[in-house]
C-alpha cells in the first residue's frame, strides 16, 4: 500500500450522502506485542489534550458540511479516558442525527461506572478485546497483568452481557502456541456465555510486528489456520449465524469490520483512515504533529491515493463478499453492467472452487468458500498493517506532552 504525501487537503462530502465517522484513539495502558494499529502509551494529560484537539476536527467536518449515520470509535483503548469520551460522543450527537454508535474496550474497563459513561452517550455496540481464555497465551501476549485472568474477564463478560443492544466479544486464532483444545475450550466458554456477537479474526500482524512478537509469543505459523477457523465455525453455529467470514452473531447486528456496510467512510484522529469517492485518505501518525495541526486550525491528512476503476471494483468484491453478499443491482449502479465480464476470472475462479454461489439477485459466499475470504482479508489488513508500520517508523518516540493553548 503506497500513499501520496499531501498537505491541507480538506476532503468535500458528497451532498446528501451520509457517511460512517471512525474515530481513532491511540492510547493503551499496555501495548500487546501482536498489535500493529497506531497505539501510544497512555498519559492522562496528553490523552486530554488529544481529545480536545479531536472534538476541533469533528467540528470542522461538520461545518464542511458532512453528514454522519453511524460512528465508530477504535483504537488503542477508547475507554482509558470515558469522562472525555463522554463528552466527545455527546457533541457528535447533537451535531447528527446517529443512528448506530460502537466503541471498542478491554476487559479491564467492563466495570459499571465506564459502562454507565458508555450508556449515557449513546454507546449501541460495545465491542471487547478479549483475544483468548487460556492464562498461558495471555501472559505471552503481555495482557494477563493489566487486563486480567480468564476467570475476572469471564466474570465481566458476564456482568455486561444485555446491558448494551449488542455486546461483541473480539477474540484472535492462531496465535502461537495456541492448541487446538485451548481454542475449544475458549469456544465452549464463549457458547456458554452467550453474548451477542463473537469476532474470530486471524491474527494478522505486520511483517514488522512479526519480527517483535516472535521474541515475546513465537512465531507466526499458518499450518493450523484453516484447522482452527474450521473448529470455529462449526462450534459456533447454528447458535450464531455469520454476519462476515469471521463474525458470528446470535441476532442482527452491526459487524467489528465497518468497511463491509459502509462504502464511504471519514476517519479523524492521527492514524486514521478515510474511503471517499474512490479514495484513501490517511491523517498524520504523529500526535504532536496532529495536536500542532488542530491548534492551528488546519487538516490533518498527509496522504492519500486514487484507486483506479479496475481498483474500486475488486475491492467491493472482496468487501461485499466478506460480508456474505454482493447486490448486483447495487454493482450495477456504482460501476455499470460491465462489471460481470470484469470481474469474470475471478468470478469463474471462486465458482469453480465452490466458494461463491449466484442467484438472479445477488452473488453469495458459500459456508465452503468463507476460509478463502479469510485468507484474503487476513492479506489484505497485514498490507494496511505494513503502511502503519512504516508510517509509525518515520516518527520519534512522543512521550513528551506539548502544552496547547486549546480547551476543548
Amino acid at each position: 500500500m503506497q500513499l501520496d504525501p499531501v498537505d491541507q487537503l480538506w476532503p468535500k462530502p458528497i451532498i446528501g450522502q451520509r457517511y460512517l465517522l471512525y474515530i481513532h484513539i491511540p492510547f493503551c495502558e499496555s501495548l500487546c506485542p501482536f498489535c500493529s494499529f497506531h497505539r501510544v502509551e497512555h498519559h492522562a494529560e496528553r490523552t486530554r489534550q488529544y481529545y480536545s484537539a479531536l472534538r476541533k476536527e469533528i467540528r470542522a467536518y461538520h461545518a464542511a458540511g458532512f453528514n454522519f449515520a453511524d460512528v465508530y470509535v477504535g483504537g488503542g483503548t477508547p475507554t482509558v479516558a470515558p469522562e472525555q469520551l463522554n463528552q466527545t460522543l455527546r457533541l457528535i450527537s447533537d451535531l447528527w442525527d446517529i443512528s448506530e454508535i460502537s466503541v471498542e474496550t478491554n476487559p479491564n474497563h467492563l466495570r459499571q461506572p465506564i459502562l454507565d459513561q458508555l450508556l449515557e452517550a449513546g454507546v449501541t455496540r460495545l465491542s471487547v478485546g478479549v483475544q483468548s481464555l487460556d492464562n498461558q497465551l495471555l501472559s505471552e501476549m503481555g495482557r494477563l497483568e493489566t487486563y486480567g485472568r480468564a476467570d475476572e474477564i469471564l466474570e465481566h463478560l458476564q456482568q455486561t452481557q444485555g446491558q448494551f443492544p449488542t455486546f461483541n466479544v473480539d477474540m484472535i486464532f492462531n496465535i502461537p502456541h495456541q492448541t487446538i483444545d485451548s481454542l475449544n475450550n475458549d469456544l465452549k466458554q464463549l457458547s456458554a456465555l452467550k453474548v451477542d456477537q463473537v469476532s474470530y479474526y486471524p491474527l494478522m500482524p505486520s511483517h514488522t510486528t512479526q519480527l517483535a512478537m516472535s521474541r515475546q509469543m513465537g512465531n507466526v505459523d499458518f499450518e493450523n489456520e484453516r484447522c482452527m477457523y474450521d473448529l470455529i465455525r462449526t462450534a459456533l453455529m447454528p447458535d450464531y449465524q455469520p454476519g462476515s467470514a469471521w463474525c458470528f452473531s446470535r441476532k442482527d447486528a452491526t459487524l467489528d469490520e465497518y468497511i463491509v456496510d459502509h462504502d464511504q467512510y471519514l476517519g479523524v484522529g492521527s492514524g486514521s483512515f478515510s474511503f471517499l469517492n474512490g479514495t484513501t485518505y490517511a491523517t498524520t501518525f504523529s500526535i504532536n504533529h496532529y495536536l500542532d495541526r488542530m491548534e492551528r486550525g488546519e487538516s490533518a491528512i498527509t496522504s492519500r491515493r486514487h484507486m483506479s476503476n479496475m481498483e474500486q471494483l475488486q475491492y467491493d468484491f472482496l468487501m461485499k463478499l466478506f460480508g456474505l453478499r454482493m447486490d448486483k443491482a447495487i454493482m450495477d449502479k456504482k460501476h455499470g453492467p460491465s462489471w460481470r465480464r470484469r470481474l469474470w476470472k475471478e468470478i469463474l475462479l471462486f465458482r469453480y472452487l465452490g466458494a461463491i454461489k449466484e442467484t438472479d439477485d445477488a452473488l453469495y459466499l458459500h459456508p465452503e468458500g468463507m476460509y478463502y475470504w479469510v485468507l484474503m482479508m487476513r492479506d489484505f489488513f497485514i498490507g494496511i498493517n505494513d503502511f502503519r508500520s512504516q508510517m509509525r517508523a518515520r516518527i520519534r518516540t512522543e512521550t513528551e506532552v506539548p502544552i496547547l493553548r486549546a480547551n476543548s
